[in-house]
């Protein structure tokens, strides 16, 4: 259901507002550059920070400007099950392609709360459901027995996003779930290890800035041409690099942005800017990638 190259969209503001001319001119961008599919409202866009009006206009808006070029999984994923299920039915009734479902956070589920927790959205809609695993953000990560049972017994339980950081947990997930189910890389530097042991793609940040690389990238992996992969990411890397280790997501990608002229570098607390220091490194890596 999903494979290829997905965008995890920035959501740019403006004077404490979304930006929606800028999140439309991203979203050309995406589509003429190639991309499959775009994840608006996920960690990446700032979820946490958006009302819940804002939440449902914002995917509004990308299937609007995605016009069918693009698939729009929303991040419909929340701490709070009944929250997750009220996005979800929402962003189902504007359109929506899937559901990005991150693992519930802080209150730490075990690994039956979050198999129910995902059983509940998945019962709930008839979206299809990208579970997200993403250890480093959410303390737990869901286990591949989970995965495997909630693909078994969900079937609009279509994919992951697996952020974990290990290559054999891939190969563990591919050992467990069914034909059809789908693994998506959430880390751009692991894209090509990942998709080496059998992921689909990835669900990119770095495409937001330079995202026919990261399409070219995907499709070259996807089509056998490791060797062609393996030369982008080994160009790119330290751009990926930077975009990753200079302050957390989405600060960096989002500064990038801004200082390429595509948005305004504005955050809502308690997210903040970077400071002067790692913004003239990011625009030092910038210029070495004739990106400004």
């Amino acid at each position: 259901m999903f494979e290829g190259s997905y965008t995890a969209l920035v959501t740019p503001f403006r004077d404490g507002r979304v930006d929606y001319d800028a999140f439309g001119a991203l979203i050309t961008r995406q589509a003429e550059a190639g991309i499959d599919g775009i994840v608006p409202v996920g960690t990446t866009g700032e979820s946490p920070t958006v009302d819940s009006s804002e939440h449902i206009e914002i995917i509004k808006r990308a299937v609007e400007f995605s016009a069918g070029r693009l698939k729009v999984v929303a991040g419909t994923g929340a701490n709070a099950t009944s929250e997750a299920i009220h996005l979800t039915r929402e962003a189902e009734q504007v359109g929506a392609d899937g559901s990005l479902q991150v693992c519930p956070y802080y209150n730490k589920p075990s690994p039956e709360g979050i198999y129910q927790h995902f059983k509940s959205v998945a019962d709930s809609s008839s979206l299809p459901l990208m579970l997200y695993s993403v250890p480093g953000r959410s303390v737990i990560q869901i286990e591949v027995d989970t995965v495997a049972r909630l693909a078994r017994d969900c079937e609009t339980v279509v994919c992951i996003k697996e952020a974990g950081g290990s290559s054999d947990r891939v190969n563990k997930l591919v050992q467990a779930v069914p034909d059809g189910f789908t693994i998506l890389s959430g880390d751009d530097p692991l894209t090509v290890p990942f998709m080496s042991v059998g992921a689909a793609g990835v669900v990119s940040v770095a495409a937001n800035l330079i995202p026919d690389v990261i399409a070219r990238q995907v499709r070259a992996a996807r089509g056998g041409s490791f060797d062609e992969a393996l030369r982008i990411q080994k160009r790119y890397y330290p751009l990926l690099s930077a975009l990753m280790t200079l302050d957390t997501n989405p600060v960096p990608i989002k500064t990038a942005l801004a200082l390429c002229g595509y948005c305004t570098d504005e955050f809502r607390l308690p997210l903040t800017g970077l400071t002067t220091g790692k913004t003239e490194q990011l625009r030092t890596v910038l210029t070495e990638f004739e990106l400004l």
